[in-house]
């Protein structure tokens, strides 16, 4: 009976395993700094969302509070504590 129950589960799942398999690629993150939507000049198009929060240059602003303590090429700054790494969560006991 064990075997039997066995081998129901596992046709059941070598034909349910396509459904629950991943077909989709990868999505790799784009850089906060790179703007989609560009105009014909080549400077950000501010009616897109994600262009709202740059300069025309494509730099990150600073007068929105995400983007303060940003390094030029818009990774976060880790000389900042709200930038660091929670340092209290998990550590190894010895």
């Amino acid at each position: 009976m064990k075997n039997l129950k066995a081998l129901i589960l596992l046709a059941f799942l070598t034909f349910t395993a396509p459904v629950f398999a991943q077909t989709t690629p990868a999505q790799t993150d784009k850089d906060k700094t790179a703007a989609t939507k560009l105009k014909s000049d080549g400077t950000p198009d501010k009616r897109y969302s994600e262009n709202k929060k740059l300069k025309k240059d494509g730099t990150p602003d600073k007068r929105y509070s995400e983007n303060k303590n940003l390094k030029k090429d818009g990774t976060p700054d880790k000389r900042y504590k709200s930038n660091k790494a929670d340092t209290t969560a998990a550590k190894p006991k010895k």
